[in-house]
């Protein structure tokens, strides 16, 4: 699933950058590799919390709800600072979801 996503991330950003310009695609890079470190993350969490059986301690939570505010900084500072139109980086963000879906219809068809 992760591979997944690099690929998808690598061959958006590189149509966007053909399409687009080196403005959206770079939007659409660090949308996909925010996209990325956040679907890695939910993962950690989902991992940690299988293995030990407890909740995630307080750090991990504040952490997780830190992160958007994050993601919402880096959004601002791409949009702003480098001139990326939001669609660009709104469409990289949503390449996990794409990857997933991919995989669904890939490896849910050998079921």
């Amino acid at each position: 699933m992760l591979r997944l996503t690099v690929a998808l991330g690598g061959i958006g950003a590189a149509a966007a950058l053909a399409r687009y310009g080196w403005r959206d695609g770079l939007g659409f890079a660090v949308g996909a590799a925010l996209s990325y470190l956040s679907f890695r993350s939910w993962g950690k969490l989902a991992k940690a919390v299988g293995a030990s059986g407890k909740a995630p301690v307080m750090g991990s939570a504040a952490f997780l709800a830190l992160r958007y505010v994050l993601i919402g900084v880096a959004i601002y500072a791409i949009i702003e600072g480098l001139g990326s139109t939001p669609g660009a980086l709104i469409v990289g963000l949503l390449v996990s979801f794409a990857a997933l879906i991919l995989e669904l219809l890939i490896y849910g068809s050998r079921a």
